[in-house]
């Protein structure tokens, strides 16, 4: 009897430290100023975008890295983003006299939790690519595992998703490594009302445009997006005029790393549509770029517009962590 009783109260036990709150960690990062764009280059503007500055950062902790979505506060200052191995990540920049990135506070990781509050471990299971945030809700998309799932924000470090949010197309034309890698919210004044819109990294219909759609509202519905070979979606973001910015990147042994972005119009978007935009700007190996995953838009009191731009470095000693900031100049 007593080694019965004990053993129901191991697995309870067991049960109760597994929905435990999960462990946060605090992770210091250094940070190493970087001043051009464009190596061995004082050229400041491109394109569409001005260079303000970036940092590359690293730290001794191995959980740091893997960056794949980016979301900055009203601040401006303060942000939330994802790992792809399942984790929320909480901080904030650190700027110069000057106003530029000089690097970041220590950042609190947290593991994401599934329905049941337990931490999510399986690679395949919390390959978060994507995060938007909006008030009450921060909606991650998870490539390998296709969902979109809802978190209460704030709190979202704490809880389990709240509930899904469904596509416009079918789940199964998503490719297994090449699936929703954007979700942004798009602006509660423009033609779609604040509705939460997706991009493809790669999947594609059979016209050869990647899948898109409108997850919510009156516009509600899936669209196609020009897809430019060897070119991936890795993240986007809207500006306020309801412009969607798209970043996207490329690798090949022959031409190695390279990204870009594009700018879709806002009034192209809705249901039914193939959209294409115009490069905003494009960048190889002889600038400052890396495995560019995340974008996000900042818009300051003044009615600045800045374009941040993150690497992820798959955990990799041959890839950095970057952070790129762009002022709007067009």
């Amino acid at each position: 009897m007593f080694c019965r009783n004990f053993a129901v109260l191991f697995l309870l036990i067991s049960a109760a430290v597994a929905r435990a709150e999960p462990a946060r960690e605090i992770v210091p990062v250094k940070s190493r100023q970087i001043s051009q764009f464009k190596v061995g280059s004082d050229k400041t503007v491109f394109g569409a975008l001005e260079f303000i500055g970036g940092i590359e950062m690293t730290s001794a902790n191995p959980l740091f890295g893997a960056l794949s979505a980016i979301r900055f506060l009203p601040d401006g200052q303060s942000f939330v983003a994802v790992m792809d191995t399942g984790h929320w990540v909480e901080g904030a920049v650190i700027r110069d006299d000057a106003g530029g990135l000089e690097g970041l506070s220590d950042l609190t990781v947290t593991p994401m939790t599934d329905a049941n509050g337990e931490a999510q471990l399986e690679k395949w299971r919390v390959d978060s690519e994507g995060l938007a945030l909006r008030e009450g809700q921060a909606i991650v998309s998870f490539e390998q595992s296709p969902r979109i799932e809802i978190y209460p924000y704030p709190g979202f470090a704490e809880a389990r998703p709240q509930g899904q949010m469904a596509l416009p197309f079918p789940v199964e034309e998503l490719r297994s490594n090449g699936g929703i890698e954007t979700i942004a919210i798009a602006p509660k004044n423009g033609p779609l009302r604040g509705a939460a819109v997706v991009v493809s990294e790669r999947s594609v219909d059979k016209a050869d445009n990647l899948f898109a759609g409108i997850l919510e509202g009156p516009m509600k519905g899936a669209f196609t997006v020009v897809r430019a070979d060897p070119y991936s979606v890795t993240d986007g973001a809207f500006l306020p005029d309801g412009d969607l910015l798209l970043l996207e990147r490329r690798f090949n042994f022959a031409s190695g790393l390279g990204m870009r972005i594009r700018r879709i119009a806002a009034g192209d978007i809705r249901p039914g549509a193939v959209v294409d935009g115009d490069v905003m700007l494009e960048a190889d190996m002889s600038y400052q770029i890396d495995n560019m995953e995340a974008l996000d838009v900042i818009s300051r009191p003044d009615g600045e517009i800045r374009v941040i731009l993150v690497s992820d470095d798959n955990h990799s000693i041959l890839e950095r962590n970057l952070m790129l900031e762009f002022r709007l100049i067009k």
